[in-house]
């Protein structure tokens, strides 16, 4: 019996296992109306990630929340009447970076 279960483990090992896919997915390509389609539970967690790189670029090292939500509601406002532009490009020219 012990070899069977010995067995079962050795056999277990060395079978690989099953993962979930990755998804690569290009920001500078997302567009206004795509973020606009966006539940709101995506728009926050697309907001939260894109106002971290910004900060980051900025070499920010602190959280302003209500500086993101005023930027957040600014750039969903600015998306409603550019849809098919990039929040990217929109973001950049935005704050002069690149």
């Amino acid at each position: 019996m012990r070899k069977i279960i010995a067995a079962l483990a050795l056999a277990g090992a060395l079978t690989p296992s099953v993962s979930q896919a990755q998804v690569n997915i290009d920001m500078a390509k997302i567009t206004c109306g795509e973020v606009l389609a966006m539940p709101a539970d995506d728009q926050a967690d697309f907001a939260a990630f894109m106002s971290g790189f910004f900060a980051q670029r900025a070499g920010r090292t602190f959280i302003d929340m209500s500086l993101f939500q005023k930027n957040t509601a600014s750039v969903l406002d600015w998306c409603k009447s550019n849809k098919n532009e990039s929040v990217m490009v929109g973001l950049e020219r935005a704050t002069g970076t690149k």
